[in-house]
């Protein structure tokens, strides 16, 4: 790869996780009103913190405490999923991104993506060409979701009060 490539490949990279971290700080706040936002908060502030920190230096993905606290999180991430993804399967009576479990399953699912895609990049931040497609396409995914969830008025409808009034 040219020198000016990887620079430009490395600021996509960057500017990638500058975006997932936006993203989960914006999905920390908006769980201000939710019943359980304590939890919550917590679940969005651990991947915007470390999100931001690789939008910062992309080599911190090799450090220690890095890999420590974003494995022990993708680890809890996918626990909580698989028993979301179980109640669900169990329960569900209509779309599931009616259900509030629905929901959080996939914030789940965003943060697991996203932080193994940071976990996978500390030997080589940018990664190849796939990687940062996928990268590219998962940090859009979030915005393109909730601006789809904004027009779909109907889609909102059925939602519980503290989902409609935050944002």
């Amino acid at each position: 790869m040219a020198p000016a490539a990887g620079r430009g490949a490395l600021g996509l990279w960057r500017a990638c996780n500058w975006l997932m971290g936006a993203f989960f700080a914006l999905a920390a706040f908006v769980q201000v009103n939710d019943p359980d936002a304590e939890v919550w908060m917590v679940v969005y502030t651990i991947p915007a913190g470390l999100t931001l920190l690789v939008g910062l230096n992309p080599l911190v993905t090799g450090n220690f405490i890095w890999k420590s606290v974003s494995a022990i999180h993708i680890f809890f991430c996918i626990v909580w999923a698989v028993g979301l993804a179980y109640n669900l399967l169990l329960h569900t009576k209509q779309n599931i991104l009616h259900e509030e479990e629905g929901r959080e399953l996939f914030g789940l699912v965003i943060i697991t993506a996203w932080l193994s895609l940071c976990h996978s990049a500390s030997k080589n931040p940018v990664g190849g060409r796939i990687q940062l497609a996928i990268a590219i396409t998962v940090a859009l995914f979030p915005f393109i979701s909730w601006v789809y969830v904004y027009i779909n008025k109907a889609m909102r409808s059925s939602w519980p009060t503290h989902c409609k009034t935050v944002i």
